[in-house]
């Protein structure tokens, strides 16, 4: 059993999902499963994502789209770690983005989930923008309940 799972929906992110998915690949940490959500996607997401050839890697396709929270549900219901880690397919992640969320949360046994600040990049990886999320409780559940 994977100690990670990290979720990936996907539908018609043929531009972005190679990337993507090198970028969980990639990580420092690798007791993870991918578990792709190909959400009925008609463009060459599909075939992108069979180019790679990784154990980790598991896809589920949907006969037809469905939308993005139906498709985690059954992705949450799918999952074999014992943590799961979100990604959109259109999302980078730094190579010890696992490694450190898993230390995190490995040391301190009170909290149920962790998150990051991030960048937002054009398609050519230029930064448009730096963002830092709330990290304090009584933000998060605010920030949770109204956003």
């Amino acid at each position: 059993m994977p100690k990670i799972t990290v979720l990936l929906p996907t539908y018609n992110n043929e531009d972005y999902i190679a990337q993507s998915l090198e970028s969980i690949i990639n990580q420092t940490y690798s007791d993870i499963e991918i578990l792709i959500i190909n959400d009925g996607s008609t463009d060459n997401t599909r075939n992108i994502i069979s180019s790679f050839q990784d154990s980790r890697i598991c896809v589920i396709d949907n006969d037809k789209n469905i939308g993005l929270t139906r498709s985690l549900n059954k992705g949450l219901l799918l999952a074999k770690g014992d943590f799961i880690a979100r990604q959109d397919a259109d999302d980078l992640s730094e190579p010890q983005r696992l490694e450190k969320q898993i230390d995190f949360l490995e040391k301190h046994s009170d909290i149920v989930f962790v998150g990051t600040g991030y960048q937002e990049i054009d398609g050519h990886g230029n930064i448009l923008g730096e963002y830092t999320l709330p990290s304090r409780n009584k933000e998060i559940c605010w920030g949770l309940l109204f956003y």
